[in-house]
């Protein structure tokens, strides 16, 4: 089957146009009209932990609330570019951690889980970035979680221990990247960090724009100074209850503004950039089952897509690069009980994440006030007994979880929820699920319908003429 019939007969078919306030784009271009051209720029985009039905899911939300469609989908839909199925594995794992995974591209090796483009053997891999860098292109990346974590890490550094983002934001330091943005300020903060260094001023005495508020971000930055953005405390809020919340809106720019701000720092650069732009809370709200958080940053995720691939129309040279690094708890719109249409729409009413409403909620309330809090924030109406048996964790704190320091009962709200949104999952951690890649501009006509995560590496290094 030749690539194009086979994105063809992969494709899906959705009516609509993109969502208004997400950023659409408009192509003529197909895969035969890169064919041999080199890019001289890629953004590479990863929803972190999102699986097949995270994707699907936010789409059918778009629909139905807007008539419209998301970027993603889109691309698909009109045909244009690549598409292919990737093996997401480690080196020790059929099931990877966002380390490796992001190793795999950065490295081009499959490292262990926790490992950063180090080698089981110990073996150090270049990391692409730094190799763009040498080349003499701009590279940066922008996140949702902390700039130090796994996959802006693994295009980045070396590390033993992805757990060592203090080391880690020693590295960026003396790597110098162009533009890198997120959250994580404790790995920066003299009064965080455990060997008290002040690495943001360290930061501003090496020559860096250091961006730690909406003003900051505002501003018109000097062309010629590298940019550290980092604007909260460990990830940043989820997109719903940031878009609720006038001062994070104003403090805290979204995933697509980030990816806005570093394209125009670094467009100028005569040898081009390379952007890794991640949408790391998806991950996050996968692992906490949070079907509101799940969804509102996959679509904030897509506005980025948007803005990359409307940048990709108008410059040519520019590879996109659209996927994730592995799914995450598998969810997905399930048959079972109540008119599944009627209370998928429920979700249109949520102005507030499932990790915000938990952690407003306090031991002595009464279960009369958690009822009241979830339906103020969710329109969903639990019984006594539900939420009395949500009160009971509070007193024992005795529920698992990636992201859930405090022990919150997650997994029991989600399971309460699937009555109500018909939004089943299938776990709380990553899977080993081949996951969605899509590829737009020069480069793209490289990718075969089947790949491994490691194939990224050699292909975009060859799109870009630094691999002949």
């Amino acid at each position: 089957m030749k690539r194009r019939d086979f994105f063809k007969n992969s494709s899906i078919i959705v009516a609509g146009t993109a969502l208004a306030p997400i950023t659409s784009f408009a192509t003529e271009q197909s895969v035969k009209d890169f064919a041999g051209k080199t890019a001289k720029n890629i953004i590479f985009l990863v929803s972190d932990g999102m699986s097949t039905g995270t994707l699907n899911m936010a789409n059918l939300f778009l629909q139905r609330r807007d008539g419209k469609q998301s970027n993603w989908i889109s691309l698909y839909e009109q045909q244009k570019g690549t598409r292919a199925f990737m093996d997401t594995a480690s080196a020790n794992a059929l099931v990877t951690d966002s380390a490796a995974a992001s190793s795999a591209w950065g490295g081009g090796v499959r490292v262990n889980n926790g490992s950063i483009n180090v080698g089981p053997d110990g073996t150090l891999h270049k990391p692409i970035l730094q190799k763009f860098k040498a080349a003499g292109k701009s590279v940066g990346c922008v996140t949702t979680v902390p700039i130090t974590h796994a996959t802006p890490a693994g295009f980045c550094v070396n590390s033993d221990a992805r757990s060592d983002q203090e080391g880690i934001a020693q590295q960026y330091l003396d790597l110098r990247f162009d533009v890198m943005m997120g959250g994580g300020s404790e790995f920066f903060s003299a009064d965080k960090r455990k060997d008290k260094k002040d690495l943001f001023k360290s930061f501003e005495q090496k020559g860096f724009s250091v961006l730690r508020t909406g003003n900051d971000f505002q501003k018109d930055l000097p062309a010629n100074k590298p940019v550290l953005g980092v604007f909260y405390e460990d990830g940043l809020p989820f997109s719903l209850d940031r878009n609720q919340n006038p001062s994070f809106i104003k403090e805290i720019p979204s995933l697509a503004e980030m990816t806005t701000k570093a394209i125009g720092m670094m467009k100028n650069n005569k040898k081009g950039f390379v952007l890794q732009v991640e949408g790391g809370k998806v991950d996050w709200a996968a692992h906490s089952n949070d079907i509101g958080g799940l969804i509102h940053d996959q679509l904030a995720f897509d506005e980025a897509v948007g803005v990359a691939l409307k940048f990709a129309d108008e410059h040519q040279d520019t590879l996109v690069i659209i996927t994730t690094d592995h799914g995450n708890a598998n969810p997905g719109l399930f048959s079972a009980g109540g008119d599944v249409n009627v209370n998928f729409d429920k979700l249109q009413s949520f102005t507030q994440t499932n990790d915000h409403i938990l952690n407003s909620i306090r031991r002595n309330d009464s279960a009369k006030q958690v009822i009241e809090k979830i339906e103020a924030g969710q329109k969903l109406v639990l019984t006594h007994p539900e939420a009395t048996a949500l009160l009971a964790h509070y007193h024992t704190l005795d529920e698992d979880g990636l992201y859930n320091p405090k022990k919150l009962p997650f997994k029991l709200l989600a399971e309460m929820q699937f009555k109500h949104t018909s939004v089943g999952w299938g776990s709380m951690g990553h899977s080993a699920d081949y996951v969605e890649l899509a590829m737009y501009g020069p480069g793209s006509e490289l990718l075969k319908p089947f790949v491994k995560n490691t194939d990224l590496h050699n292909l975009m290094l060859k799109a870009t003429g630094e691999l002949s």
